[in-house]
């Protein structure tokens, strides 16, 4: 099977080895992947932020770009609910690509950590992923995969509400944290960087020794 890899701005900016790992979990399950080198933002940032003419000119963009390819995975459940809603068609999150696509939960990784996982706004509830995500992580070799309490509470990113409303942002991040650090875990997993970022950030300040890692480098991982 082939695929193109829409890896978004955001995962090629900051955080390169979650396509990495995207990359080496497909071919490892006899996928072909390719990565169109003209893809930039969905525009997604530009929509949220009110600039909705220039949001609309990028998804049509990336129509252009991802024409010749049936379907598209990607590793950010929000690029792709905001592609999604704006009718574009054969673009999948990672975890239900592999899970209804591909019909595999084991995917031969393995991972002797203690880990968490936080459900993402926009793959909960927006693409309604469900738990395709913990289906997979379950059956990862090694993994001690404990739950966390709140798990389907937003952790106060949202791209620019954690801006604009940086106070109430706050007040939610803290209560992820809390939660997350009272499962004892080593890694905090999920299928949005964006999360992991304003999670990993405040983690990494009170320097508690908790990891955020894409769950795409969890699944990726033979250790």
């Amino acid at each position: 099977m082939r695929v193109a890899l829409f890896i978004t701005c955001f995962n090629d900016t900051l955080f390169p080895g979650t396509g990495r790992a995207v990359v080496e979990l497909l071919e490892r399950l006899g996928v072909e992947v390719e990565f169109p080198e003209a893809q930039t933002c969905c525009g997604q940032l530009h929509t949220n932020s009110g600039y909705a003419g220039d949001g609309d000119a990028l998804v049509e963009r990336f129509k252009r770009v991802f024409a010749g390819n049936e379907t598209v995975v990607s590793p950010s459940a929000s690029c792709v609910a905001h592609l999604r809603g704006h009718g574009v068609e054969g673009v999948l999150e990672l975890t239900e690509f592999l899970v209804d696509v591909l019909g595999v939960e084991d995917v031969g990784a393995s991972y002797p950590h203690r880990v968490v996982y936080h459900s993402t706004c926009h793959s909960l509830r927006l693409l309604k992923i469900g738990d395709r995500p913990l289906r997979l992580l379950r059956a990862v070799r090694g993994i001690d995969l404990v739950e966390l309490e709140g798990a389907s509470e937003c952790c106060g990113f949202g791209g620019v509400f954690s801006v604009k409303n940086a106070d109430t942002s706050m007040a939610m991040l803290s209560d992820k944290l809390r939660h997350v650090l009272d499962t004892g875990a080593e890694v905090c997993t999920s299928a949005d960087n964006s999360c992991l970022m304003n999670i990993g950030g405040a983690l990494r300040r009170q320097r508690t020794g908790v990891r955020t890692v894409h769950i795409a480098e969890v699944l990726a991982a033979t250790e």
